[in-house]
C-alpha cells in the first residue's frame, strides 16, 4: 500500500483509519498533519489503526528507535516459536525497541555466534528462547561472559540455577499433571509420554510431574511409570516413532512434548487401522496456533504466550533501564484446553 502523507489522504482512507481507531476524521487529519489538540491516547491510537490497517506512517511521526533487542530462537517450523516471537516484537515495539530475530538451524548460526553478530551492533538485550540454557549439559559460562559485557538478557524455557538472570517457564510439571488426571478421569490406565531427550530441563520436568502423576492417580512405581515414557525428536516424526512404541506397550492414551509429536502420534494410530479418540486418546503441549483445526482438533496443554512473553521483555527491560530485574524463575500456570483427541478408554472385553 502506499504511503499516507498529508496531501496523499483520500476521503476513503481518512474514513478507514477514522472507523479503526474509533475517532472523527477530523482528528485524523490532525494527527497525520502534526496538529496540536490531540491527546497522546488518542494519538497513539489513530497511528496503531495505520499500523493495523497496512498504511505507512508519515515520515516525521515514524518513532525513533530506543535501540535494538536480539531475540534468539531455535528453529520456527514449530509454530510455538513463532508465536512466542510474534508477541515479544509487539510487546518490544510498543516500548519503541526494534527487534532483530535470529533464528538457529541446523548447520547454520550458533546460538554463540549470533550474541557475538547481536553484541558487535551494539544490541540494549537479549532475549533467549529454549537455548543452551536449557541445556544440561552445555557450558553455562557463556552466560557469564555475557554478564561481564554488561548485556542484559532474559531466558525463556529452560531454567540453571548457573545463571544469574531473570527466567520465564511454564509450569511443566503441572502441566503433566493435569494431563495425567484428565485421561485417567476418562478411564485410562496404560497411558505413556513422549517426549525429547533426557538432557533438557523443560523435558526433566516433564517427566517428573508425569511420573508423580502416575504415582498419585494410578499407584504406579516410579520405575513402572519410567517404562511408558518414550524419548525421541520433537517433531512430527518423533511422535509418530513414539506413538508406534508406547502403542506396543499397551497405551490407550499418549501425551506429547508438542503439538508436532502430538500430530506425528495421530498418523502414527491411523496407520495401524486404528482411531483417534475412539482407540487411543491423544494429548499435545503448546496450543499452537491453528491447532484447534486439526482433524480431530487436539487437546493440548496451553502455554500461556502472551503473559510469558510480556513478562520476559517487562523483566528485560527493567535491566536495559539499569533496574536490576529479579534473579529468579518466573513460573507461568499452562491450562488444559479440551478438544476431540481425547475420550473414554476403550471397553475391554
Amino acid at each position: 500500500m502506499g504511503a499516507i502523507g498529508s496531501g496523499t489522504v483520500t476521503t476513503a482512507r481518512l474514513a478507514d483509519i477514522a472507523a479503526q481507531a474509533g475517532v472523527s476524521e477530523a482528528t485524523v487529519s490532525r494527527v497525520l498533519n502534526g496538529k496540536a489538540g490531540v491527546s497522546a491516547a488518542t494519538r497513539q491510537t489513530v497511528l496503531a489503526a495505520l499500523d493495523v490497517l497496512g498504511y505507512e506512517r508519515p515520515t516525521r511521526l515514524r518513532q525513533r528507535s530506543a535501540g535494538l533487542i536480539g531475540l534468539i530462537t531455535p528453529e520456527l517450523n514449530n509454530p510455538i516459536f513463532p508465536a512466542l516471537a510474534q508477541v515479544i516484537e509487539q510487546v518490544l515495539s510498543r516500548y519503541g525497541f526494534t527487534p532483530v530475530l535470529c533464528t538457529q538451524t541446523p548447520g547454520g548460526s550458533t546460538e554463540d555466534e549470533l550474541v557475538e553478530m547481536l553484541v558487535d551492533r551494539g544490541v540494549s538485550g537479549i532475549v533467549f528462547v529454549s537455548g543452551l540454557h536449557a541445556d544440561t549439559t552445555a557450558d553455562h559460562d557463556r552466560y557469564a561472559k555475557l554478564i561481564g559485557r554488561q548485556v542484559p538478557f532474559v531466558l525463556i524455557n529452560g531454567y540453571s540455577e548457573r545463571i544469574s538472570a531473570p527466567f520465564v517457564s511454564p509450569d511443566d510439571r503441572a502441566a503433566m499433571r493435569m494431563a495425567v488426571q484428565h485421561l485417567v478421569e476418562l478411564g485410562h490406565e496404560r497411558i505413556g509420554l513422549a517426549v525429547g531427550q533426557r538432557r533438557y530441563v523443560p523435558v526433566l520436568r516433564k517427566i517428573e510431574g508425569f511420573i508423580a502423576a502416575q504415582r498419585e492417580v494410578l499407584g504406579r512405581t516410579a520405575g513402572e511409570a519410567e517404562e511408558l515414557v518414550h524419548h525421541t525428536l520433537f517433531s512430527v516424526e518423533g511422535g509418530h516413532a513414539a506413538a508406534g512404541a508406547l502403542l506396543d506397550k499397551g497405551c490407550t492414551a499418549i501425551v506429547c512434548g508438542s503439538d508436532m509429536m502430538a500430530l506425528g502420534a495421530i498418523r502414527a494410530v491411523r496407520q495401524r487401522g486404528l482411531t483417534v479418540p475412539q482407540d487411543v486418546s491423544v494429548v499435545g503441549f503448546d496450543d499452537s496456533p491453528l491447532i484447534a483445526f486439526t482433524e480431530p482438533p487436539l487437546t493440548t496443554i496451553r502455554q500461556p504466550v502472551e503473559a510469558m512473553a510480556t513478562a520476559a521483555v517487562d523483566a528485560l527491560l527493567e535491566e536495559v533501564g539499569g533496574n536490576p530485574a529479579q534473579r529468579a524463575e518466573f513460573m507461568f500456570q499452562p491450562e488444559l484446553v479440551v478438544r476431540g483427541s481425547t475420550a473414554a478408554a476403550p471397553r475391554r472385553d
